[in-house]
């Protein structure tokens, strides 16, 4: 399996929240139309290292291969999520590897997958 990482920053009139909102509600749902993707998630920059150019966020995308994942990027529903990420943000950054075994998850079913809220 594949990981890549993006460092995401924000455009300057982009509001946080409606970014995140997009993520939580567009992004993800989205994932289930992309074969390769295994486990999407992203997460906002709470401290670390300064690193320039500067972002407000990193996503973590595992995929079955890279050449899926590639053939992913030319479907309908990626050029869609491209294009209204890229009015609210940019990636700065990306680094990509192989995972090595099968790592650890709490919940193997789905590491990325946040508990309900209130009654469902």
């Amino acid at each position: 399996m594949d990981v890549v990482v993006h460092r995401v920053r924000l455009r300057e009139d982009t509001d946080a929240g409606v970014f995140e909102e997009w993520v939580r509600e567009t992004d993800y749902a989205s994932c289930r139309e992309l074969p390769s993707v295994v486990s999407f998630s992203v997460q906002r920059f709470t401290g670390g290292a300064a690193e320039e150019p500067r972002a407000h966020y990193f996503e973590v995308i595992a995929v079955t291969s890279g050449p899926e994942f590639e053939r992913d990027t030319k479907t309908e529903t990626f050029r869609r999520l491209a294009d209204e990420f890229d009015v609210m943000a940019e990636v700065v950054g990306e680094w990509s590897g192989e995972r090595i075994g099968p790592g650890y998850a709490a919940d193997p079913a789905d590491a990325n997958e946040e508990p309900p809220r209130g009654n469902a």
